[in-house]
């Protein structure tokens, strides 16, 4: 069965530079790419290259007036045909610069093909540049759609976050600053440099989707840890009493400009059985509901529940509430971690509004209805 490796990143220079890398590491290799840039002409321009250079260049027409549509269409029976040809022995998919590894992972392996690597390439010294980009990814012709609501920062905190392996430029731009930011956004993931590592070696250890779909989950995500090195914190804030939607509503901004990356799952006072999903980076913030908390469901629910998530409820039970939580996580070079706390504390029920139970949480003012379009 013919391996795939998807590598991705916003920072082309990286990415390329890691591709071409997998190419002279790995020989048969050789390298499919879809050009979006093309999808206002009405197709998406194919391309497969190996180490000698281009083999084959063919159009996919836009489905539905969308690129990532198009690129989905055509990735599988492009990937297949090279596994029926013979004579490959890795297909390196090179993603545009804007598409999420996430959805063209399970594209592939929902195909019937076998994802053995994910790798997003990063320029260290362009991490908090781009963490910090608030632009709607239009604004910058790198919409994958007409559609695309995403930004540059959220989209590049998602690339990042997903890959188990990041492959980093050799950039004499970065310093120890750009390396401890990177290190505590993903402190799980496997580095290597390109030219001076192993890369072919590291995306070949295996890939599990459900797994690493999993670790996205707000319910069981694999969130960083407290740190503070080199200028940069983490700050984890776990608490067990929900947030007033008023009080938290008013402090949104402070809270979404406070740090370059923000994520985990909340707890409001009038919605007590919805586990809420934070999401923020460029100083913009998404607020999802990702469904019940499991002390919320009847327990003839629970084995409708995947089982990764049920462990991670167990390991966090409280006897009274449950898996309802505050559990968000900050990191950010220069964070404020005493202020930010003292804000977060400030957002929480007081004792009088606590003891009066979930009848009484439940007429508090719907602060975040507009968020959720309820």
């Amino acid at each position: 069965m013919l391996p795939v490796v998807l590598v991705g990143g916003l920072h082309a220079d990286a990415r390329r530079a890691a591709v071409d890398r997998l190419l002279a590491e790995v020989p048969g290799s050789v390298v499919l790419h879809h050009d979006l840039a093309t999808a206002p002409a009405g197709t998406v321009m194919r391309t497969v290259r190996d180490a000698t250079g281009v083999l084959d260049t063919g159009e996919a027409p836009l489905v539905n007036d969308c690129a990532c549509c198009a690129l989905r269409e055509d990735l599988v029976p492009e990937l297949k045909r090279l596994e029926a040809a013979g004579g490959t022995s890795l297909a390196v998919v090179e993603l545009w610069d804007s598409v999420e590894p996430k959805a063209m992972a399970e594209v592939v392996t929902s195909g019937g093909l076998t994802v053995t690597g994910v790798v997003t390439a990063v320029d260290p010294a362009l991490l908090l540049p781009y963490l910090g980009n608030g632009d709607d990814l239009a604004e910058r012709g790198l919409a994958a759609a007409a559609t695309d609501q995403r930004t540059v920062a959220d989209t590049f905190a998602r690339q990042l976050e997903y890959a188990p392996v990041l492959a980093l430029l050799d950039s004499p731009e970065a310093d120890d600053e750009d390396r401890e930011l990177l290190a505590q956004l993903h402190p799980t993931a496997r580095r290597v440099l390109i030219g001076h590592g192993d890369l072919a070696g590291a995306v070949r250890a295996g890939f599990d989707v459900e797994a690493a779909a999993a670790a996205q989950h707000p319910a069981c995500a694999l969130l960083p840890a407290e740190a503070d090195a080199h200028g940069v914190a983490t700050l984890v804030w776990h608490r067990r009493r929900p947030f007033h939607p008023e009080r938290l509503y008013a402090a949104l901004e402070d809270l979404t400009c406070a740090a370059a990356r923000s994520r985990g799952r909340f707890w409001l006072a009038d919605k007590p059985d919805t586990l809420l999903h934070w999401d923020a980076a460029g100083g913009a913030l998404c607020v999802e509901s990702a469904g019940p908390w499991l002390a919320s469901l009847p327990d003839a629910a629970w084995e409708m529940v995947p089982p990764v998530r049920r462990a991670a409820a167990a390991l966090d039970w409280h006897p009274e509430h449950g898996d309802c939580c505050q559990h968000l996580v900050f990191t950010s070079p220069g964070l404020d971690r005493d202020g930010l706390a003292r804000l977060l504390e400030s957002c929480l029920l007081t004792d009088a509004e606590y003891a009066a139970g979930r009848d009484a949480w439940k007429r508090l003012p719907p602060a975040f209805d507009t968020f959720l379009e309820v």
